[in-house]
């Protein structure tokens, strides 16, 4: 009988934990479960005790309606502009488009026979499922209780369930999920080496951030724009360092940031209970709030993947002190993503440097352990040392 690791099952647990997104879905099936536990109980007569009267159990069961309904309508709105992105990759299927798609929908990244079709099945079934929800909640927000039409909220309620059981199990058993090799799969796969590696460029091995956290001043136009145009100049600024589509980051944010307040609000109007309501209203301000540990997050991503040095100033932690920067200076943290964005060049998981051709001498060496970073490249044998070659930082 084999006997658990806990040792390796408290690291995983550790890493699961740093994600905020899986934190916030733990929370979010908590909810779902506290909710939706107390409507099958009340439809099933088990609390016919607690809840004599006909009146007070159908007044609890619309309650839990409610809210099971702003659960599902804020799941749908986070997750829709990921699948209106993944329709457009799929219309437009290029060479990039389809190893995009592939990493989400094919099992391993891989090719599949008719991978076009797969895809788009499983992508028609995931809209389906959204637009029902956005039909349950109109249903909901539009009509009372005994106006509602039954029929419209169980067709719903029947396909907005079904379809996304479907995708998955379709997934899983179509071609998307199995193995298969094929030389195609290597054919398709578009190797990208590292931004012309030319004598004018140099790889930064231990690059830093351009200036501190409130060195706003430094540059004031993009200090400016990272306070006051923050979910524009975020999704930009991800894009162009290989993070995701712009879009896709701009509208995610934006929603994370307000869609919790007036899906919640409306709901609480629809309660009829002035505890509870509050109660939704409350939450749906404070995970407006924490909508900025959206940012921290993609920092964290920012500094791992470049190599960039991180403050443990808050318990330690260089991610808590990264998710702490976005929710009590946004702009300022945004700003010195920028910035440093804006010094380097960015190809392959790396930050690039362009040096100045003329007065320029390069001398490939075994450049010694104590040298500077901007003195290291990665290029060739050995590393490249920069004689009296003037930096040209990156607009």
């Amino acid at each position: 009988m084999r006997k658990i690791n806990w040792a390796s099952f408290l690291e995983i647990l550790k890493e699961w934990c740093e994600n905020p997104m899986n934190i916030a879905l733990f929370i979010w099936l908590l909810c779902v479960a506290v909710s939706g536990s107390m409507l099958i109980l009340l439809l099933l007569g088990a609390l016919n005790t607690a809840f004599p009267t006909r009146v007070s159990r159908n007044y609890w069961i619309e309650i839990n309606n409610q809210v099971l309904n702003a659960l599902f309508t804020l799941m749908s709105v986070y997750q829709h502009p990921s699948l209106f992105h993944h329709l457009f990759l799929l219309l437009r299927w290029g060479s990039e488009d389809v190893i995009e798609l592939r990493k989400f929908y094919c099992k391993n990244g891989s090719y599949r026979p008719h991978e076009l079709a797969h895809i788009a099945v499983v992508v028609s079934l995931l809209h389906v499922t959204c637009f029902c929800q956005y039909m349950l909640c109109g249903l909901y927000w539009g009509y009372s209780r005994q106006l509602r039409p039954e029929w419209a909220e169980n067709l719903f309620f029947i396909l907005g369930t079904a379809t996304p059981v479907i995708a998955a199990v379709y997934t899983i058993c179509s071609p998307l999920g199995k193995e298969y090799d094929s030389d195609l799969d290597e054919e398709a796969k578009t190797e990208r080496g590292p931004k012309s590696l030319l004598e004018n460029w140099v790889v930064v091995s231990k690059p830093e951030w351009v200036g501190g956290l409130f060195d706003c001043g430094d540059d004031r136009t993009v200090g400016f724009l990272s306070c006051f145009c923050t979910f524009c100049v975020f999704g930009w600024n991800m894009e162009r360092l290989g993070f995701g589509n712009m879009y896709v980051h701009i509208i995610t944010f934006l929603l994370l940031c307000v869609a919790p307040f007036w899906i919640f609000s409306i709901s609480a109007l629809h309660i009829h209970n002035y505890v509870i309501g509050d109660i939704a209203g409350v939450a749906g301000i404070v995970l407006c709030a924490f909508g900025l540990i959206y940012g921290g997050y993609w920092r964290i991503q920012m500094r791992k993947k470049f190599k960039l040095p991180g403050n443990t100033i808050c318990c330690g932690s260089a991610s808590m002190t990264d998710y702490l920067k976005w929710m009590f200076c946004w702009g300022c943290a945004l700003a010195q993503e920028v910035r440093t964005g804006n010094f380097y060049d960015v190809e392959d998981d790396n930050f690039y440097r362009k040096l100045v051709e003329e007065n320029c001498e390069v001398v490939i060496e075994n450049v010694p352990v104590g040298s500077e970073p901007s003195d290291l490249g990665e290029r060739g044998e050995g590393s490249t040392h920069i004689m009296d070659a003037p930096i040209q930082p990156l607009i």
